[in-house]
């Protein structure tokens, strides 16, 4: 790799900031919608099940989640565009199918109650919230694909442009919900949640237009070269399995925390502490598809990118331990979250662990745009096959050799699987090529 590099520090935070503008906004849907949940009737049985559908409705879209990597690396021409567009559409209707299997009584009750063992009046608001969430895992592969497009054309802002309309539309239809309708909260956050992605969707391919009738004049002189439906998959299936893993993970986790002890009050507060933990974690997610579009053809702005990578990660872990270990962390999880004080409590102990994940979040978008950008996707999933054995490790001792609360077997966990997966990667920190 060239040692020196043009790409300067000030270059790659004004490319990195619509897009982390664009997670820090949707990392607001979490805190928003169990804010107006805690604040309904039952809260703690509809907090639950909302966490709990949103676990499926994350382990349905895990397949698609990629098409923004995909089509930010590979969309160069006409051909690559309609075959990576084809490419989408088949996955978004698979997907949606394989939702809809699990949202049949027989299969559904098998999961829920004898698998996970949710309580019945968790379990019965799990089923209307994810009903709604059905649309939710085509519409998020279809404007990833879409906002891979923008990314590659350099039109970062767009994207945040988007978020903005996907934020309005879930707000307004949450408030709107509550106060024209009488529905349990759980289903108010999932027909939120469904109303904010589809209008985020139209969105962004209505902005991209431009750029999709660009690609559409653009083909290669040599058609030789043309991606091809094989490369399509070799190059997407380790990414789509990484994420499978990855967002697999938030059932399993689920399945434990209902096993362990004070399991409601954990499937309570487990949303809550996640969407805090997000905010902070959007920002470093938000990298990968930088480091994909910058890095340059030989990898020569690799250093350049590193340093902005650590600088990143030190920050974001500093916002999220300035919550979870001052004072400002009651403030946050009591008169903002909307919980108890009992909850309050109970919800300190897990966001205090997952201080590091935001940081860990930055290290691990950093080494998947390396590898990503070299077109080496496996070692992404075996990464993620350590993280997940890692957590599924960790919390099967921690419920069922030691009793321990699952809110804080589960953070242990997740933290721990996590530092699998960037150790594992560590490597490539040396190789920007990942040769």
């Amino acid at each position: 790799m060239t040692q020196s590099s043009s790409l300067t520090q000030r270059r790659i935070f004004l490319f990195w900031l619509p897009l982390a503008a664009t997670w820090l906004m949707m990392s607001v849907e979490g805190p928003f919608l169990t804010a107006v949940i805690a604040r309904l009737t039952s809260p703690e049985y509809n907090l639950a099940a909302f966490g709990v559908a949103f676990s499926f409705a994350l382990l349905a879209e895990a397949p698609v989640i990629m098409m923004l990597s995909a089509a930010t690396a590979l969309v160069v021409d006409r051909t690559s565009y309609l075959r990576l567009r084809s490419f989408t559409h088949t996955l978004n209707a698979t997907v949606t199918l394989a939702l809809g299997l699990l949202l049949l009584p027989p299969v559904f009750d098998f999961a829920a109650r004898t698998i996970i063992g949710l309580p019945e009046q968790v379990a019965d608001r799990t089923w209307m919230a994810l009903l709604v969430l059905l649309p939710w895992p085509g519409a998020i592969g279809f404007r990833r694909f879409y906002q891979g497009v923008l990314i590659r054309h350099g039109q970062t802002r767009r994207v945040a442009y988007g978020t903005l309309v996907r934020l309005f539309t879930m707000s307004a239809s949450a408030l709107l919900l509550v106060r024209l309708t009488e529905l349990e909260g759980a289903v108010v956050g999932a027909a939120a949640l469904s109303a904010g992605v589809i209008s985020e969707a139209v969105a962004s391919r209505v902005m991209a237009d431009r750029a999709v009738r660009s690609l559409m004049t653009e083909a290669l002189k040599d058609t030789g070269d043309s991606l091809k439906y094989s490369e399509i998959i070799r190059f997407y299936v380790p990414l789509a399995l990484t994420t499978l893993l990855a967002l697999g993970v938030h059932p399993l986790v689920t399945f434990f925390v209902g096993h362990g002890r004070l399991a409601l009050e954990s499937l309570a507060v487990l949303p809550v502490v996640n969407s805090l933990v997000f905010v902070f974690r959007s920002l470093g997610l938000a990298y990968q598809e930088v480091g994909i579009a910058l890095m340059g053809d030989r990898g020569e702005n690799y250093l350049p990118l590193r340093r902005f990578a650590w600088s990143l990660g030190l920050a974001v872990v500093a916002g999220l331990g300035l919550i979870a270990w001052t004072p400002l962390g009651r403030f946050w999880f009591e008169f903002i979250s909307g919980l108890s004080p009992e909850l309050t409590r109970f919800a300190l102990v897990p966001s205090r662990i997952l201080v590091l994940i935001p940081g860990l979040a930055v290290l691990l978008s950093f080494q998947r745009a390396v590898l990503v950008h070299a077109k080496r996707t496996t070692p992404v999933t075996a990464a993620t096959i350590i993280e997940v054995v890692g957590i599924v490790v960790v919390l099967s001792a921690g419920v069922f050799l030691f009793d321990a609360v699952g809110a804080v077997a589960a953070a242990l966990a997740l933290l721990l699987g996590r530092i699998g997966a960037n150790i594992y990667l560590m490597p490539i920190l040396r190789s920007p090529l990942a040769d």
